[in-house]
């Protein structure tokens, strides 16, 4: 399979570990276009991560979840730094913690936290079905989320009765370089883009949002329709690709190399 992607040009949306992917894909033989769609912004440097953190200092915290491995550090990082640190921990203690993923489970005991429990698969709707056979009424949760807001989460989790107190990490913006963006968006339109492996909502949520916003938004959802493989790391990353109702696939698991597996796969059948 190591030129199973020869004469095949993939786009990249991500911003991290874009060249890491892009690299994967040139070994099995792939041209590579990268445009990230999104550039992440720490939310520290406004106070708006401290005033949450002191939100959830305000009571007693009866679930905490951390979804990402370096939005949970970095959450603990900034309020070490704003002096808040310790007793963030102390108050986590006695917290259900809830993983998801390896990565999230090794931030949480960085911390200094042990997890309750984490998701198998890595997937947040592992977390939810977790959360709901509990009776939840009543009870706090923290949700510490990275970018996407995790709205449906959210309102599940209300729904069955609990106080849910969100904790963002990260913000995101625009590109740095919009140009690659567009650059991007242009090779799509003309066909010389056979797939796109998005790996995170915001990401595939600006690229059609930036294309919308340059009047190719029409044009672009017509070539990913037909021209285009759209492979989504997992079902939380393809929420904005489903919601257009553009054709889409995901691996089994939620890690970058089943994404890659899923492109060669794709392609080897072709």
């Amino acid at each position: 399979m190591q030129d199973v992607l020869s004469g095949y040009t993939i786009g990249i949306t991500a911003e991290r570990k874009a060249e890491e992917l892009g690299e994967v894909l040139r070994r099995r033989g792939a041209r590579v276009l990268f445009g990230a769609a999104m550039h992440t912004v720490p939310l520290p440097e406004d106070g708006e991560l401290a005033a949450v953190t002191e939100q959830v200092l305000s009571a007693p915290v009866d679930h905490a979840i951390a979804i990402t491995g370096v939005g949970f550090r970095g959450w603990f990082e900034a309020a070490d730094a704003n002096g808040a640190g310790d007793r963030l921990r102390e108050h986590l203690a006695s917290a259900r913690v809830v993983a998801r993923g390896a990565k999230a489970r090794g931030a949480v005991r960085g911390v200094g936290l042990r997890e309750e429990w984490t998701s198998p698969n890595e997937e947040s709707a592992e977390i939810l079905e977790h959360l709901l056979e509990r009776d939840l009424t009543g009870e706090r949760v923290v949700l510490q989320v990275h970018g996407d807001p995790m709205l449906d989460f959210r309102d599940r989790l209300a729904e069955a009765g609990a106080e849910v107190v969100p904790v963002t990490v990260y913000r995101w913006t625009d590109p740095v370089d919009l140009g690659a963006l567009d650059r991007l968006i242009d090779a799509v339109v003309a066909g010389e883009v056979h797939a796109l492996p998005f790996t995170s909502a915001p990401a595939a949520a600006n690229f059609l949002a930036r294309a919308d916003r340059t009047g190719r938004g029409e044009v672009l959802r017509e070539a990913l329709r037909e021209k285009v493989f759209i492979a989504c790391v997992g079902p939380v990353t393809a929420a904005p690709i489903a919601r257009e109702g553009l054709p889409h696939a995901t691996p089994d698991r939620s890690r970058t190399a089943a994404l890659v597996r899923l492109v060669e796969d794709h392609f080897a059948r072709a």
